[in-house]
């Protein structure tokens, strides 16, 4: 889908003519201006929106295509809630049609959330409106991370050789973590494992990117949604498997002592659907 918005945008440019109706240089820097100025309100999310025209279409990496300035400023008030959350990014290049009323800027970015740090590149659309001023179309985003399941060297890793040790922050205590492969503290893809007590409760929660559980030992019972219900909660036995989409709120509960393996790309975040039920909070 990302070509065919930069194609149509080609084709539009194209189709205004060969003859200049506006200053070259003065348009293109005026709209450079511009999305550097955006780029500073990052922190005010109310004035961060209204770069957006009305209809536009953010997409971002590991999720579907989001429509309309409300619907944009749902998720991204998401993503700003996770602890540690910072989004910069240069614009380097602009172009404007011919007509001067439509343009793109391209640049890189670099995202942190939970102590995860994703790195890439960008392609705005702009068009100008009746009032003169530059709105965003179309926002693409497009992470440096390999593509998911993409490894440059193959992994085999003995099980009785995978160190255990403490869960992230954002993870309920008494849980235990091992890396099997890639660091899920950043960008790429990674294994893990995680061993959960019985009765080990995760509240309703959301990942950015899409993640692969496998049980292999115990019980855990996944449930979609976001208000904790037990008895909705569908029980996963030894080989169960699920795919859990980016941003589906869900939440898990341990039915006997459990061990999952969870296949993903990084950084590993967790999202609380309550900010209360974040155990990093408590902390701060």
């Amino acid at each position: 889908m990302q070509r065919h918005v930069w194609l149509l945008l080609v084709v539009a440019m194209a189709a205004a003519g060969c003859a200049r109706s506006v200053n070259d240089t003065q348009e293109r820097e005026s709209l450079l201006t511009v999305d550097r100025e955006w780029s500073q309100t990052t922190k005010d999310l109310d004035k961060f929106v209204t770069y957006y025209a009305p209809d536009a279409s953010l997409y971002a990496p590991g999720m579907p295509v989001v429509t309309g300035v409300a619907k944009i400023k749902e998720e991204f008030s998401k993503m700003a809630a996770a602890p540690g959350f910072n989004l910069a990014w240069t614009a380097n290049r602009a172009e404007v049609s011919a007509s001067g009323d439509l343009g793109y800027t391209t640049g890189t970015y670099e995202m942190a959330m939970n102590g995860g740090v994703d790195k890439g590149k960008f392609i705005t659309v702009w068009k100008k409106q009746g009032d003169g001023t530059w709105k965003v179309t179309e926002d693409i985003i497009n992470s440096d991370s390999p593509a998911p399941g993409e490894s440059t060297s193959h992994a085999m890793v003995q099980g009785t050789g995978l160190t255990w040790g403490p869960t992230p922050p954002a993870l309920p205590p008494g849980a235990k973590l091992a890396v099997v492969s890639g660091d899920p503290g950043k960008a790429g893809p990674f294994v893990i494992r995680l061993q959960f007590p019985a009765g080990y409760r995760v509240a309703p929660h959301w990942h950015p990117t899409t993640e692969n559980v496998t049980v292999l030992a115990g019980t855990l019972a996944l449930g979609m949604g976001e208000t904790m219900n037990d008895g909705a909660a569908q029980d996963l036995p030894v080989g169960g498997y699920a795919v859990l989409p980016a941003q589906m709120r869900h939440f898990a509960i341990a039915r006997t002592p459990a061990t999952v393996q969870i296949h993903g790309m990084g950084p590993f975040v967790i999202n609380y659907v309550n900010p209360a039920d974040d155990p990093s909070r408590a902390t701060q």
